[in-house]
């Protein structure tokens, strides 16, 4: 049955870096499946810095800008190498680790004054640590295939990546709003902003390399709480229906009910689906948090792509590197949190009011009275005023820089473009 619903959630299911800091929220006991009760914060286990600058805004382009310059340097005196594939951890030693050293120190993650040596001592763990924070991925401090491979992007690539994504930042209007919301697709993250700082961070579940998220800037208008979900049609005829195939029981079993163009409730042991019969009903899922693929909250936006942001059952992608998991649309990590901020202007809607709306577990609505600009953003490369520079992969290939990896979902081979 669990097996069952990461199906349903990973496959079916619509759809920044978390705060390190517990939510309070944390404490409520709202049953086993609510997401403020259950720890999935793998993704901020490190001490390197969190920004408070978002992605999309005026100090992101002034600092990437900045930092073209840096990446110009670096270049010129000939790059920063490569790295051998090796699998090293903490108190190891070998001569990859002095190679390793001087790799961190032209990227800035390691001080140079740490020194030469083979062993690989808590200087450098703390540096490759800093290193994988910057490239998305999980902050071990081992030296791994994919922390590899990132070191080993040459740095005319990086630059590269820096000056086009100088470009798109570029391309945003200089008032973004006093609150707003950032979805960056290729960090797989949502920036909560107010008064130009980001207030809250998420980690996301966003389109799948062939359903992907699309670009585009609208507002968040309303939230529904304890949502029906109806199964898009695409959905139906490429999951669903195999799925039933496999399954008799796959509808009853997530709670899927299947009504004609009457409005009349079908059994679904009466269609056949060995045929396209049932792309001519239409699917509904019953509201409920433990199994529904919208979870909780369904976060609507007027958009021409039909999309929107959702909570999820499926919290445990939260905590992978590699969340490109929906068909579209945005699964929002500590989604509480993120209604709480949407909500914060709208009378009626205090943190009390919100969590009797989850626990009721009843359909309800909350319209904004002042709606939430939200920008859906491809940036792949950019750097802050603290000083770190980030990058992630080119997911969706949209950049078009030839020798870049770009991470597949778990158990397929690397890409590379």
């Amino acid at each position: 049955m669990k097996m069952r619903a990461l199906i349903l959630t990973a496959t079916l299911g619509f759809g920044a870096t978390a705060l390190a800091a517990p939510v309070q929220a944390q404490t409520l006991a709202f049953g086993n499946q609510a997401e403020w009760v259950q720890n999935y914060d793998a993704v901020s286990r490190t001490q390197a810095p969190r920004s408070a600058t978002p992605i999309v805004s005026a100090d992101t382009l002034a600092t990437t800008e900045q930092t073209i310059a840096r990446y110009q340097d670096i270049v010129a005196r000939g790059g920063w190498g490569t790295v051998p594939d090796e699998r090293i951890q903490l108190g190891a030693r070998s001569p990859t680790v002095n190679l390793l050293r001087q790799r961190l120190i032209l990227s800035g993650d390691l001080d140079p004054t740490a020194g030469r040596s083979d062993t690989y001592d808590s200087f450098v763990e703390a540096a490759v640590r800093r290193f994988q924070t910057r490239h998305g991925l999980t902050p071990t401090g081992t030296l791994n295939g994919s922390t590899v491979r990132a070191l080993n992007v040459p740095a005319e690539l990086r630059l590269q990546q820096l000056e086009l994504n100088v470009r798109r930042l570029r391309d945003y209007p200089s008032n973004l709003g006093d609150r707003y919301v950032i979805v960056n697709i290729p960090s797989a993250t949502v920036e909560n902003v107010a008064g130009g700082a980001v207030v809250g961070r998420h980690a996301a579940g966003v389109g799948m390399i062939d359903r992907q998220s699309p670009v585009f800037n609208s507002r968040i208008v309303e939230i529904n709480f304890n949502p029906f979900w109806t199964v898009p049609a695409s959905i139906i005829r490429r999951d669903l229906i195999p799925r039933m195939r496999e399954d008799p029981m796959y509808l009853t079993d997530h709670k899927i009910r299947v009504f004609n163009h009457r409005g009349e409730e079908l059994d679904p042991r009466n269609i056949n689906w060995s045929s396209d019969e049932a792309t001519r009903y239409m699917f509904r899922q019953d509201p409920g948090g433990d199994i529904n693929s919208m979870g909780f909250v369904r976060i609507n936006i007027p958009n021409p792509h039909g999309v929107y942001m959702h909570d999820t059952p499926a919290r445990g992608i939260f905590g992978e590197d590699f969340r490109f998991v929906s068909s579209g649309c945005v699964r929002v990590q500590s989604v509480r949190d993120f209604v709480e901020f949407l909500l914060a202007e709208t009378p009626g809607w205090d943190s009390a009011a919100i969590d009797d709306a989850f626990k009721s577990g009843e359909r309800l609505d909350a319209r904004l009275s002042r709606a939430v600009n939200v920008y859906w953003t491809y940036i792949t490369a950019w750097a802050t005023p603290d000083g770190l520079v980030q990058f992630r992969d080119d997911i969706y290939q949209k950049d078009g820089i030839a020798g870049l990896p770009v991470a597949s979902a778990p158990g397929e081979a690397e890409r590379v473009n």
